[in-house]
């Protein structure tokens, strides 16, 4: 285990947890003051409310959740997004809507999860032949 320490935004905010011991990726809710109607076609930044702090070693993926994606064809804009290890603003996520259909958006909506991931630096080498 790695730890990741986690700032709630607001005493309201939901911790994400992982939903089972197989589960790779916890999942991530909307804290908002009002719902977010996603128009069809287009995307939305939905913040979280939280902010974290970890390891250089590693990133944090933001991934779309596939009962979201399957069911009403909401996925996360820049799959998958990035929080770096420098980060300390809020999480956010943009969702987009792929259907037809507006999709609204509540407040405590399950909208996408986070994945810790390690991180290998490379070294690049300028060359003129590649082999």
């Amino acid at each position: 285990m790695v730890k990741v320490l986690i700032k709630k935004l607001d005493p309201a905010v939901k911790l994400p947890v992982y939903k089972s011991n197989g589960a790779s990726g916890m999942d991530l809710m909307a804290f908002i003051k009002k719902p977010i109607n996603v128009k069809s076609k287009t995307s939305s930044l939905i913040p979280t409310g939280l902010s974290v702090a970890f390891s250089e070693d590693y990133e944090i993926q933001i991934r779309p959740r596939s009962g979201l994606a399957a069911k009403n064809n909401i996925s996360v804009l820049n799959t998958p997004g990035t929080i770096d290890s420098d980060y300390r603003g809020e999480i956010k996520v943009i969702l987009f809507n792929h259907s037809k259909e507006n999709f609204t958006i509540n407040n405590g909506d399950r909208i996408a999860q986070m994945v810790l991931t390690p991180i290998i630096k490379m070294e690049l080498e300028e060359t003129n032949n590649l082999p």
